[in-house]
């Protein structure tokens, strides 16, 4: 079988709901990533076959076939790009990474470009549910699904407040993941770690014209004192806004291509594609999927998880990586390393894409070897992608 490598991978810095990136129309974000990887990597236009783009509001500026609307908004690609858009959830743009691999490791494509994008300002989450439900066009829960799940309205936040109580997670254990993730996103942005993956996107404020290059939800004064003075979602509960991803404006993109693709054009790859999978599981609890597909995917590669030198695990909520910290016995040295979804933020369909882009280089900054990104999804599923860095 055709080997898969990824020769580019870039995301632009994640921007408040409102913020600095509210400006700026997601099919034109989303047109930066993709831009990106055909500069940096100075492929003929001609050889990509295709462009997966993972959204998950696909509704009012993210409708009407975001991806392909990207492809026609870039400087680089044009009509003859095809281009389809994903909806796998937060794991949108992973799945969109492992679909481009499973091509080129087919045969069937020699060139795809795995990307993501999300405006969570200008599309707010859950807004193409609502909107129909408010306007009196029906629910996404059918009637068949009522009666297999009676009464439950699925969520997230519900099932990140499940797995704090069946792993018995305390509020102050949560808080201090918190702070942990921007310390860690703090220590890498002050350190310059983000530069080889960061695309810069012009955008008007009021002093002018500027380059935005940061991370715009790091928290450079937190303290753990301020994230554990943040009110409770739930009054009963143990999460809060401080301890969950960050609403977050951004796109990303990754570039997948054959061994033959990287003679042909003369290529260097930075990482090998080692292992695709993805499981399904509880609907209910929801984001607890990540650590049994974790054991899925280590098994089917045959490697163990001391085997791995980096994990990326979506923050989606703290209890998350915490519970896949705990059922895989994993080195929490190793864990978001440049800090997460906490502080980083969590732009849904553009996170996979995104995370690979921090773990690509991440893993070559530090001489390392395998990386492993996961991370839970809506419906109680959840993507593994191991990378080998070269």
């Amino acid at each position: 079988m055709t080997a898969a490598y990824i020769v580019e991978a870039v995301r632009t810095a994640g921007g408040r709901r409102g913020g600095r990136l509210a400006g700026v129309h997601p099919v034109d974000l989303a047109a930066k990533s993709l831009d990106a990887v055909m500069e940096r990597s100075g492929l003929d236009p001609k050889a990509v076959d295709d462009v997966i783009m993972g959204c998950v509001s696909q509704g009012g500026e993210q409708a009407m076939q975001v991806g392909r609307n990207a492809v026609l908004a870039t400087k680089h690609l044009g009509e003859s790009t095809p281009a389809v858009t994903i909806d796998r959830q937060c794991g949108s743009s992973q799945q969109a990474i492992q679909f481009a691999a499973q091509a080129v490791m087919s045969g069937t494509q020699d060139v795809v470009i795995a990307s993501g994008v999300e405006s969570m300002s200008r599309v707010p989450m859950g807004s193409t549910a609502m909107f129909h439900m408010k306007e009196g066009l029906g629910n996404y829960k059918s009637p068949g699904l009522e009666k297999k799940y009676p009464g439950i309205q699925w969520s997230q936040f519900m099932g990140a407040e499940m797995i704090a109580e069946k792993h018995g997670f305390s509020k102050e254990q949560i808080d201090s993941f918190a702070l942990g993730s921007h310390a860690k996103a703090i220590k890498a942005t002050e350190a310059g770690l983000f530069k080889d993956e960061i695309v810069a996107v012009e955008i008007e404020t009021p002093e002018g014209t500027e380059m935005h290059i940061v991370d715009e939800g790091i928290r450079f004064d937190a303290t753990l004192e301020s994230i554990s003075g943040v009110k409770l979602l739930s009054p009963d509960g143990k999460i809060t806004a401080a301890s969950a991803s960050q609403i977050c404006d951004g796109s990303s993109a990754v570039l997948v291509v054959s061994e033959e693709m990287l003679k042909t054009h003369g290529l260097t790859p930075l990482a090998r594609i080692h292992n695709l999978t993805v499981t399904a599981g509880d609907p209910v609890i929801m984001l607890e999927e990540p650590l049994f597909a974790t054991d899925r995917a280590l098994e089917r590669a045959g490697m163990k998880i001391d085997d791995i030198d980096l994990y990326e695990v979506n923050e989606a909520f703290a209890p998350v990586p915490m519970a896949w910290l705990k059922h895989t016995g994993a080195d929490p040295e190793k864990l978001n390393v440049n800090g997460g979804a906490i502080a980083l933020g969590h732009p849904l369909g553009a996170s996979g894409t995104k995370l690979m882009a921090t773990m690509v280089h991440a893993l070559r900054a530090r001489g390392k070897k395998y990386g492993l990104q996961t991370m839970c999804e809506g419906g109680g599923v959840a993507n593994v992608t191991i990378i080998e860095a070269l």
